[in-house]
């Protein structure tokens, strides 16, 4: 199976900032001691200027998900929640074969049982894309299946409903459907926001056209996006958003973990993603000497680098996370900037690499 597939398979304008200062954190020691609680409308929203993706929750296939990790994974919630991470994004595919689901499954579950108090737990916001699988041939089939997510979250109502992928490529008369179904979700209450996920610039215009002509704002477009994904179409696609008032959400902020600096020609993967790194970070060492580079002098890690330049472009990044170590040091990319010479220099890096990232295969223009 090639790496698109596998991607495929399990598919996953400036800050609104708001400033307050939280209360006596008592802060994991690889976090600063101090930041200003920054904040991002979507829609009516405000969320943390970071989320976290769950992909990796019940992905046996590319993640190595088992069931014994649900303890640490509950912990990677409180900690997250408990400094300010409030958009948790999942999908109803996410999980492999009978896990199928298993990732809403948690999410719901680790809500409910969050120690802290009611206030912190109901301003949590869930992003659910939803997928367009085939059968899917009505608007009423597409508003069961949020009714469905919010089932397996025993949930009310979602924060972000989003339509996983676009069809115009191979099914364009299934389009317009899963349109309408996302514009009933959203006049039936089920949804607060809606978005999209795999949109290029010109699919998106489109959908933010017939949305906005019945009422319903497109609030949100998911799409890969990082020092190894920044290509024209990303960089056509996040100015549309700026003019459009559409927050852009970066997945793969990490580029499914070359842009860590953990991995390199003789220390790879398992598994599918062995293949793809095997063929990009030959190249990608003048990009990680920069991440170093800036890491060192800064004293953060090239990961904590890696996602606040996500966060500098106007973007809100969802890193995956599997391990309390993962979110204390993601956590750490928030509260400072970069500033305009350091991202230049990554950003000069990254345009000079001779392999980027892979798109995924339902990616549209």
């Amino acid at each position: 199976m090639s790496m698109a597939m596998a991607v495929a398979m399990a598919v996953p304008g400036s800050f609104n900032v708001q400033k307050s200062i939280p209360s006596a954190l008592q802060l994991p020691r690889i976090l600063p001691s101090f930041w200003p609680w920054e904040t991002v409308k979507i829609g009516q929203l405000t969320v943390s200027p970071m989320g976290i993706g769950t992909w990796a929750w019940g992905n046996q296939l590319l993640w190595g998900y088992q069931e014994s990790m649900d303890d640490e994974l509950q912990a990677v919630f409180n900690l997250a929640v408990k400094y300010g991470i409030n958009l948790f994004d999942t999908a109803d595919s996410y999980g492999t074969g009978k896990l199928n689901g298993r990732s809403e499954l948690l999410l719901g579950k680790f809500i409910r049982e969050f120690p802290g108090p009611k206030r912190v737990r109901s301003n949590i916001h869930i992003a659910t894309k939803f997928a367009a699988y085939p059968w899917r041939l009505t608007s009423r089939q597409f508003v069961d299946a949020c009714n469905s997510s919010l089932g397996r979250l025993q949930l009310e109502q979602l924060g972000i409903g989003q339509l996983h992928w676009s069809t115009a490529n191979y099914a364009p008369l299934q389009e317009k459907v899963l349109w309408n179904g996302l514009i009933e979700m959203y006049e039936k209450g089920l949804v607060r926001a809606v978005g999209v996920s795999n949109y290029g610039p010109r699919q998106l215009l489109r959908i933010h056209d017939y949305l906005k002509v019945r009422g319903v704002p497109l609030n949100s477009a998911q799409v890969q996006f990082s020092l190894l994904s920044m290509g024209k179409d990303q960089m056509e696609l996040k100015a549309l958003c700026d003019s459009l008032g559409i927050q852009l959400i970066s997945y793969s902020p990490l580029g499914l973990g070359m842009l860590t600096g953990k991995y390199s020609t003789s220390r790879l993967p398992q598994g599918p993603r062995r293949v793809l790194f095997s063929q990009i970070l030959p190249g990608l060492e003048p990009l990680l000497i920069s991440l170093r580079e800036i890491a060192n002098k800064r004293g953060k890690t090239v990961s904590q680098v890696a996602i606040n330049w996500c966060i500098c472009k106007g973007t809100v990044p969802i890193p995956g996370v599997k391990t309390l170590q993962q979110a204390k040091e993601n956590l750490g990319a928030l509260g400072w900037r970069l500033n305009s010479d350091e991202i230049f220099q990554l950003e000069s890096a990254g345009c000079k690499l001779p392999r980027k990232m892979i798109q995924n295969i339902f990616q549209t223009r």
